[in-house]
């Protein structure tokens, strides 16, 4: 993403799983796993999406952790219909999480779907603090319900991932939506603002109110 990325590999299930962290100006306040889109549909670290979380979480004080399923770039191993691919987060997760950090979790169409099921499988001594979901694959998933702290943003006019199935997966756990009007799957000229409004909606927890 920047000079100052640090590209790393760890052990995971398949074989080597590739990483780029970034550290904020201070020490980390916590540590946000990312999950990158479908790997069979172009999807990687370096989607402009994911990297958009990563800089959100940045700027919220967050050391920032992305990284490649299996198959994709560095990584070894080859696409496993979303199970391996869970369990790749999971090995992320537990190679790069401290013990004294609060973990959020976050991840973009797929990488939604990833996130939220990863996050289910936690401990419960060892759950995330927060999820973040951008246009999460709801109609190609089945993505688990997810806290009601979640911050979920959709495109309006998403043509990948429809935003009424978003929309019909919240509506049952009552969990808000933000939608971007006239915005299309993959937030093309809408970045910046895709940034603000994660880094806006983190400060707001529905439960604290």
């Amino acid at each position: 993403m920047n000079r100052e990325t640090r590209l790393v590999s760890i052990d995971g299930p398949a074989g080597t799983i590739a990483c780029a962290i970034d550290e904020p100006a201070a020490a980390p306040c916590g540590v946000a796993v990312l999950c990158h889109p479908h790997p069979q549909h172009g999807g990687t670290m370096d989607n402009k999406v994911v990297q958009t979380l990563a800089r959100a979480f940045l700027q919220l004080g967050y050391r920032a952790v992305r990284f490649n399923f299996r198959g994709v770039g560095a990584s070894a191993g080859g696409w496993d219909e979303g199970r391996g691919e869970i369990d790749d987060a999971l090995a992320v997760v537990g190679a790069h999480r401290e013990a004294t950090l609060p973990l959020a979790l976050g991840g973009f169409s797929f990488g939604g779907f990833v996130a939220a099921t990863a996050a289910t499988r936690l401990p419960e001594s060892e759950r995330a603090e927060r999820l973040v979901l951008v246009g999460p694959a709801t109609s190609r998933f089945q993505v688990p319900a997810v806290p009601p702290d979640t911050v979920v943003i959709h495109g309006e006019a998403d043509d990948v991932v429809p935003l009424a199935a978003t929309l019909d997966w919240a509506r049952p756990q009552v969990l808000p939506v933000i939608v971007f009007p006239g915005v299309g799957h993959f937030f093309h000229g809408q970045l910046t603002l895709l940034k603000n409004q994660v880094v806006q909606a983190w400060h707001r927890s529905p439960t604290s109110a």
